[in-house]
């Protein structure tokens, strides 16, 4: 049973955690709220920056803080379905009978970094379909249960496109938040360049256990957030599809909008942002927050777009302020 004091004690613990990733990531501080967010609200993260800006390190270090199994693979273009989700081996009991048995692949850990997630072709990236919407794994007709709480986490690199395979609009879909991480300010590059390239090097503690962790998400569900804000995330996610939006931005330059996850998204997201912030009910400003991260992913813009060099968080923020 949750009491009030071990709420008040979890929402405490989640500060303590945003403090011992901070011994290892400088700067990027909006970046590790959006990871905090992905956690507490049980969803996946994507996130996308170039190279060097310490994406696999800040996940990483995040399951470090956590006590729990943490699971890294690296993406290429040779990886197969089977080095992701496990594969069955021929074995032989005492009396010499022979039978298959299933050895579970690197997806079964709490966390799990899918590096450069872009670098494997779709065949592979289609095995993490089921489990990122059903958090369990089909194999050879038997079902099985990933271990809770399941944080998948997803790096890929914008810049490069040779050797690199887009991820469908409809695994992009499965991910609660899409993350851009962006170039530290220049105080924050000269704290990195020192702490770095010097000989003394910092441990993250284990702050939160995995029973702590599931607590934090069924606390996150029952943040209380009122009918008119749930109208207003309604509103703002049936305006970006272009048939029937009343935006101007949207008509001339969205293909396709967001779907009713969208939204689901967007208000889960906004409840771990509240708890985050000590409140155990949503305002304004938490969907404000959270509208870019949880819905830019989910607009599909078409040439003339491109052409004029206009972007989603461009389209999105005229569409969040009513413009």
């Amino acid at each position: 049973m949750i009491t009030k004091e071990s709420v008040v004690n979890l929402i405490e613990k989640t500060q303590d955690l945003r403090a011992n990733i901070h011994k290892i990531i400088i700067g990027q501080d909006e970046v590790i709220t959006q990871l905090l967010v992905g956690l507490i609200a049980g969803g996946h993260v994507l996130l996308e920056g170039v190279p060097g800006l310490a994406k696999t390190l800040m996940v990483k270090t995040l399951a470090d803080a956590i006590e729990g199994s943490f699971s890294r693979i690296q993406f290429t273009p040779d990886l197969m379905p089977s080095d992701i989700l496990g594969t069955e081996i021929l074995q032989t009991d005492h009396q010499g009978n022979k039978f298959f048995k299933y050895a579970p692949g690197p997806v079964f850990a709490n966390i799990v970094l899918a590096d450069e997630i872009n670098r494997t072709p779709p065949k592979t990236q289609a095995a993490l379909l089921e489990l990122m919407q059903e958090y369990a794994v089909t194999y050879a007709g038997t079902r099985y249960k990933l271990p809770e709480p399941f944080f998948l986490l997803a790096t890929q690199n914008p810049i490069e496109q040779s050797g690199t395979f887009p991820l469908p609009e409809a695994q992009v879909d499965r991910f609660l938040l899409f993350v851009q991480v962006k170039y530290p300010t220049a105080v924050e590059e000269e704290e990195i360049l020192v702490a770095t390239t010097g000989s003394k090097s910092k441990k993250v503690d284990a702050i939160f256990k995995t029973e702590e962790v599931l607590r934090l998400q069924e606390l996150c569900r029952q943040v209380n957030i009122d009918k008119e804000l749930v109208s207003k995330v309604s509103g703002w996610v049936r305006n970006t599809r272009p048939q029937n939006s009343t935006n101007s931005m949207i008509k001339e330059y969205v293909d396709w909008g967001a779907g009713p996850r969208a939204g689901q998204s967007l208000i889960m997201a906004a409840k771990a942002h509240a708890l985050l912030n000590g409140r155990f009910s949503i305002i304004p400003d938490d969907l404000k927050k959270m509208f870019v991260p949880a819905l830019q992913h989910r607009l599909l813009i078409n040439f003339k777009a491109v052409s004029e060099k206009v972007n989603v968080q461009d389209i999105l923020l005229e569409l969040m302020n009513g413009k």
